[in-house]
Formats: structure tokens, C-alpha cells, sequence
């Protein structure tokens, strides 16, 4: 089988999912694949060096053959700009990409923005080649939510593009229920729709053991770790962390909290725990994957928080999975399908969001418990990722929906 792959990021780019690791997987299986891509530039809206803008560049990356067309480069926090970059991407990997890739048998379009389906829409139209639309983020929800979008005319335009993009795919992919069940009150037959959990980068997951190498650092004895990793944007709503922080600071002064990351909120959340002169906070810049997955390995809890918002209770942070592969306790201020699936998994402890009364409060139940209840919980989160997350069982989903879609 022949799969062209469509996406917004790839190799040398961070933060992918069905990148080359993919691509080379779905090789390994026995099928041709193509990547139609953009020139890397994510997260700094800049191009990598060794890469130079032109009409289209080939390059063969690990056995996978990959296509790279130009990109109006832009992850700033204008609108406009933004939209300048969705429109280039989708419009150059109709023309030169199109012309340039091989005819296949089924294409999978790993959707971030909602114009990306575009030369899909024009392969199913034009040739009746199927393609998977695989959903990452809910348009035009996400761009609405974040107040990207703001004027009101453009919103209804962007839904019925969206449902035509629905309609024409084949098969529809989502990472959680939750966006099933909104795509379906869209009116998206429900057969059409596939939840594929998405899972971890499973190469950069030691398995070190020992005490936070920060925290030892930072105190003597070591205290109790409490790691975010990720973004420090709005939708996180990491103020509430500080305030929780800052209840905890001299009722449990062995209990830190180490943000690593950075984000548009960043200075802000810096500045929230330096006002109040909290000893008990601690930020890292951005660090390298492998860096940073030994900190979480070696951390005595982790901690997923976002706002209180009707998206993020039916998304799946992506540190969720990465979280329960390191197998260590999680402290969970989400409502929805991400509470849900580390409840199932009984890999921590859940309080509401936005609540920093009831977030210490989850924070000091977890840090009383027996310290073999919490490496259970631990042990618990890597079994269930196992067993329902892996990229192996993730990959093997696909597989079967590639095929299902081009028969």
C-alpha cells in the first residue's frame, strides 16, 4: 500500500507525533510511504539552518522520502500572521506538492490547522484517491478559544469548511472520545469516526531511579517534587499552581514545585511567585527531550492542570501519555476525557481546575500517602500505557484503518 502523509511538522522539528519515527514503522510493515511537508521552523517561526525556502525540496530521511514546500513562517500570537501561515502551507502542498508526489493508495492528513486537508479534499475530488483526517485539535474551536479568531464573520465560514472536510474524508481519526462525541453532534456518522489514543516518544524514555537531581540541589534533605513540564500558556492557567504554592509554602515546606517550560504566560507566572516570595517554586527553561524526561522520571509527582474550559475537557494533553510511561504519580486539575483516562489507568489523584484550595489539597494527599501506594500508582500508569497506549498498539490502529481506507 502507498501512504502520502500530509503534515504541518516533521524531522528536525520537535513535538510531532506521526513523524518519521511513524513513516519508518509503517516501512518496516511492508508499505510505501511519502511525507509532503513544509521547511522546518517550529517553534520559532524561523527556518532550520541548513534549510533554504525554495519551490519544493527532496530529501530521503531514516528510508522515508520526504517533500518540503514553502510556508509563510509564523507561531506568533497574531491572527493574522497565523492565518497568512495556515493559507501558505495549504496552498503549497497543493501546488508544487501535488505535482511532486507519487500517486497513492490512501492519504493521511495529520491535521493542525483545518486548511491542511486541502490537497486531500482535491486528490478525493479530482482522482477518488481516500484520505484519513487525522483530528489533533477541534476547528474552529481551538483558534476561537485561544482569541486568535476574532471577528465574528469569519467563524461561521470556518465551520462549514470544516464539516466539508468531515464529509469528503473517508475515515476520521480523534485522539480522545470527547472529540468523537463533538464531531458526531456535528452530524459525522459515528462509523466514520476512529479514537486512536496518541502516545509518547518512547526512544527518549530512560529508566533512571533516585531523587530529582533540581530538588537535590535545592535543598538538603531532598523535598517532595512536584514537576509541570510543558507550555506556560493561558489555556494551562499555571497561575492557579502558584496560588496552590503559595498555601503550601510554609505548611509543607519540603513540597517544590518545578515548572519547566516556557510560553506567552511565562514572565507572568515568574513574576506571580516572585511578588509573593515563594521559596517553593522553581522554573527551568525549555530542555531537551531526554533531558527532561529523566527529571520526570525522578520526580515524586507530576502535574497536569488547564483551564476550566469546554475544549480542554474532551482533549488529551500530550504530557498525559509522556506521564504515564515515566511511571510516577500523577496529580491531575483537568475535568473530562484526560481525568478519565488517568482514573482508569489508577495513576493518581484528580482535583477540579482552577482551584488552588482543592489542587493542595489533592498535592498534600498525594505527598501523606504511604510512599509504596505511591509507586503503585506509578506502576499502575506504565501497565496501562502499555497495554493501551504504546506506539506500538497506536501503530497498529493506524495500520488497520490505512488499509480498512483503501480498500
Amino acid at each position: 500500500m502507498r501512504i502520502l502523509i500530509i503534515s504541518p511538522l516533521f524531522q528536525p522539528e520537535p513535538n510531532h507525533l506521526k513523524g518519521l519515527a511513524f513513516a519508518q514503522e509503517l516501512v518496516r510493515r511492508g508499505h510505501e510511504v511519502e511525507v509532503l511537508t513544509c521547511f522546518p521552523n517550529y517553534p520559532g517561526g524561523k527556518i532550520y539552518p541548513g534549510y533554504r525556502q525554495r519551490w519544493y525540496q527532496r530529501e530521503t530521511m531514516g528510508g522515508v522520502a520526504v517533500i518540503r514546500v514553502p510556508i509563510y513562517p509564523d507561531h506568533s500570537n497574531s491572527g493574522f500572521r497565523r492565518i497568512l501561515c495556515y493559507l501558505s502551507l495549504a496552498f503549497s502542498t497543493c501546488i508544487p506538492g501535488l505535482f511532486l508526489a507519487r500517486r497513492p493508495d490512501v492519504v493521511h492528513v495529520y491535521q493542525g490547522s483545518a486548511t491542511l486537508a486541502l490537497p486531500a479534499m482535491l486528490l478525493r475530488l479530482l482522482r477518488g484517491i481516500p484520505y484519513i483526517l487525522d483530528v489533533q485539535d477541534l476547528w474552529p474551536e481551538s483558534v476561537t478559544s485561544s482569541g486568535m479568531l476574532k471577528p465574528a464573520w469569519m467563524i461561521h465560514p470556518l465551520h462549514m469548511w470544516c464539516n466539508l472536510t468531515y464529509r469528503l474524508a473517508k475515515k476520521i481519526v480523534v485522539l480522545s472520545p470527547g472529540y468523537k462525541t463533538v464531531l458526531a453532534d456535528r452530524g459525522v456518522p459515528a462509523a466514520k469516526i476512529e479514537v486512536v489514543y496518541n502516545w509518547c516518544d518512547e526512544r527518549q524514555m530512560p529508566a533512571p531511579a533516585g531523587v530529582c537531581p533540581v530538588a537535590a540541589a535545592a535543598d538538603t534533605p531532598p523535598r517532595f517534587t512536584v514537576i509541570y513540564a510543558g507550555n506556560l500558556g493561558r489555556v494551562q492557567a499555571l497561575e492557579t499552581v502558584v496560588a496552590a504554592a503559595a498555601l503550601l509554602d510554609r505548611e509543607r515546606p519540603d513540597i517544590l514545585f518545578l515548572f519547566i517550560g516556557d510560553g506567552i504566560d511565562g514572565e507572568r507566572l515568574k513574576a506571580l511567585a516572585k511578588d509573593r516570595n515563594l521559596k517553593n517554586v522553581q522554573f527551568l527553561p525549555r530542555q531537551p527531550a531526554a533531558e527532561v524526561n529523566v527529571m520526570l522520571k525522578k520526580a515524586d509527582a507530576l502535574l497536569i492542570h488547564l483551564r476550566d474550559d469546554p475544549l480542554c475537557r474532551v482533549g488529551i494533553p500530550q504530557k498525559t501519555q509522556a506521564y504515564l510511561a515515566a511511571g510516577r504519580p500523577i496529580i491531575i486539575g483537568v475535568r473530562g476525557d484526560a481525568a478519565d483516562l488517568v482514573a482508569a489507568a489508577q495513576a493518581g489523584v484528580s482535583c477540579p481546575p482552577e482551584n488552588p484550595e482543592l489542587l493542595a489539597a489533592a498535592i498534600k494527599k498525594l505527598h501523606d500517602l504511604p510512599f509504596e501506594e505511591r509507586e503503585k500508582m506509578g506502576r499502575n500508569g506504565v501497565e496501562y500505557y502499555t497495554k493501551h497506549l504504546a506506539f506500538n498498539v497506536g501503530v497498529e490502529r493506524m495500520r488497520s484503518i490505512f488499509e480498512e481506507t483503501a480498500r
